[in-house]
């Protein structure tokens, strides 16, 4: 072969690369874009999604505060294969004289588009209930049409006395606490046993996930007792039933990843007083969790995202400071998670926040996070789109 025809079959496999990336190259810095300019209002909690044309579709909500402001709603996006700019913004849920908050998206097998998101009934965040919407054909412009339009209701086994026995054991190994946080306590002590507050206040944060064996997991939270619960659908999110909490106080807003043995892990914000990632695991898919325990990575309260690759390595989106948000990073575990030996940032911000990630790999390989981005010129949604390769180009660390 001479070298022009070297030349020429190179220059084809390199433009090959790249279309398959998306004009990501290899290793190439991630590519960054707002999803709409800079906004006043509050906008915050994004989802993201790839429907089966290969177009994108990010949710968010929007209004004048969070569930203390009654117009807030949940407002979307989409991006057109092949373009660098998203459409413009257009809501895809009102509930008129109630605030809508928290959104996340999945798409499933059968290309339908799942919304999930809470309701806010007494602008507290104890009083949400849990709303979805279906799109059986979601491809297009605008808001899809909706086919389903539903409330997603809980009734977990009582988990009382379990519960006051974990929250006791965690109690006796902190110090005296403040009178007001204490009275705080004793409030939800009291609401533990009482059905109404076991059954209210659960909501979504982070994406769904489908285990290998057709089960769906909506992870929720409720800010009633700082717990996480499972949202668990056996017939393709037509109906659901709850699994039993996460008994770790303060540890919310799970993501969930699935072991190559069956094992189903949890890592969660933390809401309490570690200053790290909380993980929990579970052996039947969901329904019972082992403890609630520490993980290596720090967290100051902040959402966290994560996605099992392509590769079967794993990947987790947070908040990379033991205080603010401003830094967003990106780790990567080749060990299920047990360790995570690469770290890459997002951002690094001085002021302000990159916060409440989240993160899909869609159907070419690329990685995709969008997250809260908070300036003091505005707020909106931003997406960075990235491959794993470029999360592979620095020396990998030691345990975390």
């Amino acid at each position: 072969m001479d070298l022009l025809s070297l030349q020429v079959r190179l220059g084809v496999l390199l433009s090959c690369l790249w279309q398959m990336c998306g004009g990501v190259a290899i290793g190439q810095e991630p590519i960054a874009e707002l999803i709409f300019p800079l906004h006043p209002q509050h906008n915050h909690a994004p989802g993201i999604a790839e429907l089966q044309n290969g177009e994108l579709i990010a949710s968010w909500y929007r209004g004048s505060g969070e569930r203390t402001a009654d117009d807030v709603a949940v407002w979307g996006a989409r991006l057109k294969p092949g373009s660098t700019a998203w459409s413009e913004s257009f809501l895809l849920a009102d509930t008129p004289g109630f605030p809508d908050c928290n959104t996340a998206l999945m798409t499933d097998a059968e290309g339908r588009l799942f919304l999930f998101w809470p309701v806010i009934i007494a602008n507290t965040w104890e009083t949400c209930l849990t709303r979805l919407r279906v799109s059986d054909h979601p491809a297009g412009t605008g808001a899809p049409a909706w086919n389903r339009d539903e409330t997603i209701l809980l009734k977990p086994d009582d988990f009382s006395a379990e519960a006051i026995r974990v929250l006791d054991q965690t109690l006796a190994l902190l110090p005296a606490l403040p009178p007001q946080k204490m009275a705080s306590i004793n409030e939800a002590r009291e609401r533990l046993s009482q059905k109404v507050w076991q059954r209210l206040g659960w909501q979504p944060r982070c994406k769904p996930t489908v285990l290998s064996s057709g089960r769906i997991l909506l992870p929720l939270y409720t800010d009633t007792f700082s717990l996480s619960i499972m949202a668990i659908s056996d017939d393709g999110g037509r109906t659901w039933f709850a699994g039993k909490p996460l008994l770790g106080f303060g540890a919310i807003q799970p993501t969930v990843l699935q072991r190559s043995d069956g094992t189903v892990v949890a890592w969660m914000r933390e809401n309490g007083f570690t200053g790290h990632v909380r993980y929990a695991e579970s052996s039947d898919e969901g329904v019972t969790w082992g403890p609630v325990l520490v993980s290596g990575l720090p967290n100051p309260g902040s959402g966290v995202d994560g996605v099992r690759l392509q590769s079967g390595r794993w990947l987790l989106v947070h908040n990379d400071a033991a205080e603010g948000r401003g830094r967003l990073a990106v780790s990567l575990s080749d060990d299920e998670g047990r360790t995570w030996k690469w770290k890459r940032l997002l951002e690094d911000l001085a002021e302000g926040s990159a916060h409440y990630p989240c993160v899909i790999q869609t159907r070419d390989g690329r990685i995709h996070v969008v997250y809260s981005y908070f300036v003091k010129e505005g707020k909106s949604m931003k997406h960075t789109v990235f491959t794993e390769a470029w999360l592979e180009s620095v020396p990998a660390a030691g345990k975390q």
